[in-house]
């Protein structure tokens, strides 16, 4: 027998041809992927919003797909993908093809709540699933009290809830959201003792926080400064570093005397992991540029946004610290899903 199969040096000449064909695919491949980010968007984006039409996260991701499609000239459509407090929408895009078509227009406060509280039944890892184009901005929250609460800033309310430890109620949207693990927060940081009291939305726990079934909640700017300015509900303090726009007498919690307490809704825009890096930074680019406009940050703070873009790494970076830090708060306070 001549030729023998089995042979190293009969196999030799084809793994030559085999290793050829590939080096040569490669390097057609390569152009062929550049070119393909040059032309990128050829086609329509979709923008998924993992909640219903109305929410705060659907009003801001059609603010920036109607900046996005002007600046990429190509429309971006907005996807309602709702279902699983966000996680079903999350999961459609973490599961998409990595080319860029297809994005979330994500509540990454919520969505990391959600890695711990949902980690048996989450399909997606925030931290790996995705690559992250930029964070848009946040909604802060604010500290409001009924006005029969014999409290005038929050050193006081502190001071009152030590007096009657497990006395005072906070109310929340939701066990597990935001507004509600950011009470959990303030309770182990001010050393106090108050009853959660949840709702099924941020507009019933309200309703009974004016009428006074419930005493105090940390509740988003947006929601709750319309009750403010009436005189409905009062401001102690705003839980963000820094003083909000519209509320500019309400102290920050630093200034009140509860320093290291920030909590906000953070939201921004992510891809699928594995997404071509030119791709990713053509949109963030574009993202970019239409935040720093006067008119993109005045159609956000009209819905309670502050505009503060961040970048690829400094969002992946963001997304890790609010992870790790509503962990914390989830297990110290041995924080249940409704």
């Amino acid at each position: 027998m001549k030729l023998c199969t089995s042979s190293p040096r009969a196999l030799n000449p084809l793994r030559r041809h085999l290793l050829l064909a590939l080096a040569v695919a490669g390097v057609a491949g390569a152009p062929l992927l550049a070119h393909a980010a040059d032309d990128y968007p050829s086609k329509p984006i979709r923008l998924v919003v993992p909640y219903p039409p109305g929410g705060a996260t659907d009003v801001i991701g059609r603010v920036i797909a109607q900046k996005l499609s002007a600046a990429l000239n190509q429309q971006v459509v907005v996807d309602n993908r709702a279902g699983a407090t966000g996680n079903i929408g999350a999961a459609a895009v973490a599961t998409a093809a990595p080319d860029g078509y297809t994005l979330l227009m994500g509540a990454l406060t919520s969505h990391a709540i959600n890695a711990t509280l949902f980690a048996k039944t989450v399909s997606y890892d925030l931290e790996k699933s995705f690559t992250p184009v930029g964070i848009v901005g946040s909604v802060p929250l604010v500290f409001v009290v009924n006005p029969t609460v014999k409290a005038q800033n929050l050193t006081e309310l502190i001071a009152l809830a030590k007096k009657q430890p497990g006395s005072l109620t906070f109310a929340s949207s939701g066990s597990g959201s935001p507004q509600h693990l950011a009470g959990e927060m303030f309770k182990k940081m001010a050393g106090i003792d108050m009853l959660h009291v949840p709702y099924k939305g941020s507009g019933p726990a309200m309703t009974d926080l004016v009428g006074g079934q419930v005493l105090s909640m940390i509740e988003t700017a947006p929601a709750a400064q319309g009750f403010i300015a009436s005189g409905k509900l009062r401001a102690l303090a705003v839980a963000s570093k820094d003083r909000v726009s519209t509320m500019p007498d309400v102290p920050t919690a630093a200034e009140a005397g509860l320093k290291g307490f920030e909590v906000s809704s953070m939201f921004g825009i992510l891809a699928p992991a594995g997404t071509p890096k030119a791709v990713v930074d053509k949109l963030t680019s574009e993202m970019k540029k239409a935040l720093s406009t006067q008119d993109a940050k005045d159609a956000l703070l009209q819905q309670g946004v502050i505009a503060n873009y961040a970048a690829p790494p400094e969002a992946a970076t963001a997304i890790k610290t609010e992870v790790a830090k509503w962990a914390k708060v989830i297990t110290d306070a041995n924080v249940k899903a409704d």
